[in-house]
């Protein structure tokens, strides 16, 4: 029999059940107590679930309260000394803490750098390390979390982040190198090892995907010490898990570590299987990701079952298990709750419930088993509805692609010319301030959302609520003292799924949520044929509110590459003909949005980077398409029109050229949890354009004084000129409350007055 397994699954739970027990908990509504019983309830219910779907080694230790690598850090001890404290006087508070940061009487502590799991919509914590540091195993939640489902009766296969690649994620305080500690991390690995043998675990999945990177010879070496130690000591089995990309080069390496097991990602990198067979030693272990834990699609079966019938007869059928290509804490949890989605398209489609009898289905037919046949057929069926709908493929879409020049992704002048004719049109003050574009999504406001899509508040009363939303917003900004202001986006429920409804070739979900970070979760939509704008999308809220001010009105869109990147992307045309396609799109509604006197327009792209190939012999080639698709954006529009862009949680050392040639006006960055790090970029490739770095983290509720954001706006100053900056938060505010709005962007603004006094002095 073959055996079937499993990756991950997601945390949030079907109806995000971890979501509420999470931000009850953050609000002093629910003890911990409660807290830890949603989380051993969500944990069972899904292995339970796993099992009925026809798995037969689920994973253990893939749950996580915040993130996975948090989670590490804080199991071997690699615990901040500003955080120490409050880990050891109250550990889950601490973990939180570090998460999220903490601000209270005698304590303001900033949380952990935030940033993108790979090319994932994921983010992580950034483990802080230094030199010379101790590790040790702290608690034994593996173990704990393994003996949980075996008292449910369910055999699991504990899941952890391998040494090398929590130490590539991790950053050193110190500058010193992060990977001199790996002799002193190893042993609490072999130490937890030791305690799940003697737990009884039979498997351990150690997620290494850093090996689908360019790796330096060191950290290659690394890797052979690392594995050679844990190897030593008695262990159970080691099932050494790559996703998000083939071995390449690294997969000798990755053969001959001293492991019983290699999970290969045969969705993005199928052409890798071949050479795999024949590096495997004899009598190891192949995991084939036949299934794609990325993205919604149903599973071509037919072709998954070739690799798989090819890597029996090469191994085996003992040595070939199947699996998703990587965890399915990338998809939504369950099909069945989207009774709404139109028949034709749910049948294309699959989520993690479903990716798991998909697996089932594989195993069946690579054993002969007599119902195999008929899952396929009807596999066979629906992709074969989903070539021909007429839904899918538009003629004016492809024709209106093939007539993209050049010409049409240049603006007018250079920016030195664009530069002097903005500042006359909007004569702003040294250092002007703005924000990213939304503010507090408060109760009231997701309430006259749901009544109004529910069709309890007529359209009438909703615009009117909407009005009076966006005046309070627009007065607020005067009276706080922006300079460039934004409407507040009361309409819009997400800045991804807010335009996916109003183009053709974009389809909605009701329950499709997926993690991003913490108890944040977005709903992607599903990219499922050619995209087109059939009307304006933002003109509307954007004159308005620039109706209500003689300060100037930003327009806020979405980038191509952004709307793209964080929705389910249809899989049967390439990436850059799907993103030309929201471009030109897009472009339309700049041009509305200008026609309409608005004379800012923030199109943002904090997806550029995340979308970026893991291996740098692609970069080019991306870099090259997603630059254009932003500047098919933007280009339409005359001189005096200021185009900003905002990116978060990117390391722009890598992407920092490109970002130069998209020629935005301004762009804002995230850079406050960083202390400003990320501006090194900026300043070392000497970026000629305007620059808004973020002075106030809104991913955690603690506010910074004045004080603290004139000392980063200082540190900004002294690697970009003063005429370059902007002052602004790191993101949106959408999640935040309006008294802690307030009062952080009153403050900010206050730095911004100081750095003014400060200049003309």
């Amino acid at each position: 029999m073959t055996l079937t397994t499993n990756l991950g699954f997601p945390r949030i739970g079907p109806r995000r059940e971890l979501k509420r027990a999470l931000e009850a908990h953050w609000r002093g509504e629910l003890p911990a107590t409660q807290l830890l019983d949603t989380a051993r309830e969500l944990r069972a219910r899904h292995w339970r679930l796993q099992r009925e779907a026809g798995i037969d080694l689920p994973p253990s230790n893939d749950f996580s309260l915040y993130d996975q690598v948090l989670d590490t850090a804080l199991l071997f001890d690699a615990i901040p000394r500003r955080y120490r404290a409050v880990v050891e006087a109250a550990p889950l508070a601490g973990y939180f803490a570090m998460a999220r940061g903490l601000q209270r009487p005698g304590i303001d502590l900033h949380a952990l750098e935030m940033t993108k799991w790979f090319d994932t919509n994921y983010h992580y914590l950034v483990p802080e390390l230094e030199a010379g540091q101790d590790f040790a195993l702290r608690g034994d939640t593996p173990v704990a979390q393994y003996l949980e489902a075996r008292r449910l009766g369910i055999e699991t296969r504990p899941v952890l982040i391998g040494p090398v690649t929590f130490l590539w994620l991790s950053k050193t305080v110190d500058g010193s190198d992060r990977f001199a500690l790996l002799d002193r991390l190893v042993p609490a690995y072999v130490q937890l090892l030791e305690k799940l043998h003697a737990a009884g675990a039979g498997w351990v999945q150690v997620d290494e995907p850093a090996l689908v990177l360019d790796l330096p010879e060191p950290v290659r070496d690394a890797c052979r010490r690392a594995y050679a130690a844990l190897a030593a000591g008695p262990r159970p089995k080691l099932m050494l898990a790559s996703y998000f990309g083939a071995l390449g080069d690294n997969l000798q390496l990755a053969a001959s570590l001293p492991v019983d097991g290699l999970h290969l990602d045969l969705v993005r990198a199928p052409e890798q299987l071949e050479a795999a067979l024949d590096a495997l030693p004899p009598g190891r272990m192949l995991s084939l990701g036949l299934v794609d834990g990325r993205n919604v699609w149903r599973t071509r079966l037919d072709n998954a079952l070739l690799l798989a019938r090819y890597a029996r007869t090469r191994l085996g059928a003992d040595n070939v298990c199947l699996a998703p290509s990587c965890s399915l804490l990338h998809v939504p949890v369950d099909l069945d709750a989207e009774n709404g989605l139109d028949p034709e398209l749910r049948s294309w489609l699959s989520f993690a419930k479903q990716k798991l009898g998909e697996i089932r289905v594989l195993a069946d037919a690579l054993d002969g088993h007599p119902g195999a046949e008929a899952a396929l057929e009807d596999a066979r069926l629906r992709h074969a509805s989903r070539r021909a709908s007429t839904r899918v493929h538009r003629p004016e879409v492809a024709q209106r692609l093939a007539t993209i020049s050049p010409a049409l992704a240049q603006r007018g002048s250079p920016y030195p010319a664009r530069r002097q004719a903005q500042q006359a049109a909007l004569a702003l003050p040294p250092y002007p301030t703005t924000t990213i574009g939304s503010f507090p999504q408060t109760r009231q406001v997701r309430e006259a959302r749901a009544k109004f899509k529910s069709g309890k508040l007529e359209g009438a009363a909703y615009e009117a609520f909407l009005e009076a939303q966006t005046e309070q917003c627009v007065r607020f900004q005067e009276q706080v003292g922006i300079d460039v202001l934004v409407h507040g986006e009361f309409e819009r429920n997400d800045m991804v799924e807010y335009f996916g409804e109003q183009l053709d070739g974009f389809a909605f979900t009701r329950r499709g949520w997926v993690q991003s970070y913490g108890s944040r979760c977005v709903k992607p939509p599903v990219i499922f044929g050619d995209v087109a704008r059939p009307a304006p999308m933002t003109v509307r809220w954007a004159r308005y509110a620039q109706s209500l001010t003689s300060r100037p009105v930003k327009g806020m869109l979405t980038g191509p590459v952004t709307l793209m990147q964080w929705s389910f992307v249809r899989d049967d045309q390439p990436r850059a003909d799907t993103c030309r396609q929201i471009a030109l799109a897009l472009r339309d509604e700049v041009l509305d949005l200008e026609a309409a006197g608005i004379r800012v327009i923030q199109i943002d792209e904090p997806a550029l980077r995340e979308g970026l190939p893991l291996r740098r012999a692609h970069w080019d080639a991306y870099l090259e398409w997603a630059v254009e698709c932003f500047r098919l954006c933007a280009s339409g529009v005359d001189d005096a029109t200021q185009i900003h862009t905002h990116m978060c949680y990117a390391e722009f050392n890598d992407i920092i050229q490109a970002v130069a040639a998209m020629d935005a006006d301004v762009i804002s960055i995230e850079t406050s949890r960083s202390r400003m790090e990320l501006l090194d970029a900026f300043a070392r490739f000497r970026y000629p354009n305007q620059i808004g770095p973020g002075v106030y983290d809104i991913h955690s509720p603690r506010i910074p004084t004045t004080a603290e954001m004139v000392e980063l706006l200082g540190k900004a100053r002294e690697v970009l000129a003063p005429d370059q900056l902007w002052v602004n938060p790191d993101c949106g505010l959408k999640t935040r409350g309006w008294e802690e709005t307030d009062l952080a962007l009153r403050r900010m603004v206050e730095a911004a007055m100081v750095m003014r006094e400060s200049a003309a002095r």
